[in-house]
């Protein structure tokens, strides 16, 4: 029996070889495949691809400033000579400029252009240096000397680096082609082939570093200058792009650019900042404040150690919208589980504020003198979920982005009832949370600028949504030059016409 048993054994073992050779490399392979797609998969923790930084890119401001600075000399001996045009527009040079812009639409809509496919195409001003590199090299040699605060008590450069997104922008756009990553927008030279007009004008670092009447008249000037070309003529700036992003900026002008393409943190309609009628969405662009805190990668937003439940660090009293911060820090001060200090915007504040967020599991963002704040900004690439106490808040690329997927949302009246507000952020699953933070690591590469400009990154987000407004911007354009041309043709005057010229003053 024994003898048998052993020998069927064996038989069977010689049975079963073949299978158990085909069977062992499939499984093996099947492993590999799973732990592969696992790791490559948004919803799992150790995806890392969107959020690991690539040492390549620079995402300080201070750092990619230097070495724009450096390579300044280099980059301007190369570039394409473009067809600014350098005097007062008369009404001859505007109507040669939109005869060929006529041209230009025949062409797309009976040649071989297909305009439904093809990048965002953007023309950019060549202003003089006083409005563009001479301001860049102010903040470059005052950074560190310089160590004014606002009447708030906040740095004012760290405020410039906040509201940097002129920089970032223009950077990348004016940045040789074999060194862009960005495919969705491409510069061109010649300003009938533009959809777009990017005025690259510095109004926060002008605002900030220049006596209050200098920087008044170099709005002034700046305004003349731009206002002076055909393409703002013929449009009356609708299709001009004009970064405003912090809210004091630009002001004493702003009422004459009503119509261009504004930049801005935020929609701040209680008429502190912006008068009515002079930003809506249909217009104008909300970009994110430029983080103050490093990322957070996937690893570091999953962590366990998030022990505080709730962290907010800031200014604690704050005028109009900040009344509800004030309520919501008496209501919450003392909390088990909650901090809430007071801060700014300093290195200091910067090494604190990045502390308590890593070791938070929700960041508390409540208005202050705006709807918006860095802040929020700052808790999304740190992977704090943030807790948005705002009725009135717009975000960031809301027609490309889904908030809840990421963070909470409050109502003021919810927030300010006695003893509402922990409990509520207490009875979240740790499901629901896990689901959040790890979405926070996934979407926080729409949040930070860089130079290079990367794919999806928060430049990447901006012509994306650009691409949404064109159809809209030409149509009020065209509106705009049939009322010129209408009231043109009733004029009762001794009116000539002026002489038409076949040679274009912009090739």
């Amino acid at each position: 029996m024994a003898g048998r048993h052993s020998s069927a054994t064996s038989a069977s073992k010689s049975r079963r070889s073949p299978f158990v050779i085909i069977t062992l490399p499939l499984i093996f392979l099947s492993l590999l495949f799973y732990i592969f797609t696992s790791s490559s998969s948004p919803s799992s923790p150790t995806f890392q691809i969107h959020t690991a930084r690539n040492p390549n890119v620079d995402y300080s401001f201070v750092t990619s400033l230097e070495k724009f600075l450096i390579n300044l000399k280099s980059k301007s001996s190369s570039s394409v000579p473009d067809d600014t045009f350098r005097g007062n527009a008369t009404g001859q040079d505007v109507k040669v400029f939109d005869d060929l812009i006529s041209q230009r639409e025949q062409n797309r809509l009976y040649g071989d252009e297909n305009q439904f496919n093809s990048p965002i195409k953007v023309y950019v001003y060549d202003m003089p240096s006083k409005f563009t590199y001479d301001l860049l090299w102010l903040f470059h040699t005052t950074y560190k000397e310089t160590f004014n605060l606002t009447s708030n008590g906040s740095p004012v450069h760290r405020l410039i680096e906040q509201h940097s997104i002129d920089y970032w922008l223009w950077a990348d756009l004016i940045a040789p082609e074999s060194e862009r990553l960005l495919k969705n927008v491409v510069r061109v030279h010649k300003q009938e082939e533009a959809d777009l007009f990017y005025i690259p004008f510095f109004t926060t670092i002008s605002f900030f570093l220049l006596e209050k009447q200098q920087c008044k008249a170099l709005y002034r000037e700046a305004l003349k200058w731009v206002t002076d070309q055909p393409a703002w003529k013929r449009s009356e700036g609708r299709d001009h792009i004009l970064p405003v992003h912090h809210p004091w900026s630009f002001k004493s002008v702003r009422k004459f650019m009503k119509h261009a393409i504004w930049l801005l943190p935020d929609m701040d309609s209680t008429g502190n900042w912006y008068k009515p009628g002079q930003v809506y969405l249909e217009k104008d662009l909300i970009l994110p404040y430029v983080a103050n805190v490093d990322l957070c990668d996937s690893k570091c937003s999953l962590d366990s150690k998030r022990t505080t439940l709730l962290f907010f660090r800031g200014r604690l009293k704050r005028n109009a919208g900040g009344k509800i911060r004030a309520k919501l820090v008496a209501e919450l001060n003392g909390a088990e589980d909650v901090i809430i200090e007071e801060g700014t915007a300093g290195e200091r504040g910067k090494a604190a504020a990045q502390t308590g967020m890593r070791k938070s599991i929700f960041c508390l963002n409540p208005a202050g003198d705006t709807p918006s704040s860095a802040r929020l900004f700052d808790a999304i690439v740190s992977g704090c979920i943030p807790v948005i106490v705002s009725d009135e808040l717009e975000l960031p690329f809301e027609g490309i982005l889904d908030y809840r997927k990421m963070v909470v949302f409050v109502s003021s009246g919810d927030s300010l009832q006695p003893g509402w507000l922990l409990p509520y952020l207490r009875s979240i699953s740790p499901a629901k949370i896990r689901e959040k933070q790890i979405n926070l690591a996934k979407y926080s590469r729409h949040f930070l600028y860089s130079y290079p400009a990367l794919p999806l990154g928060p430049e990447d987000l901006v012509w994306r949504m650009m691409a949404g407004k064109l159809v809209n911007i030409k149509l009020h354009t065209r509106r705009s030059q049939r009322v010129v041309k209408e009231s043109r043709s009733i004029c009762t005057c001794d009116c000539r016409r002026p002489n038409i010229t076949t040679t274009s003053p912009y090739t």
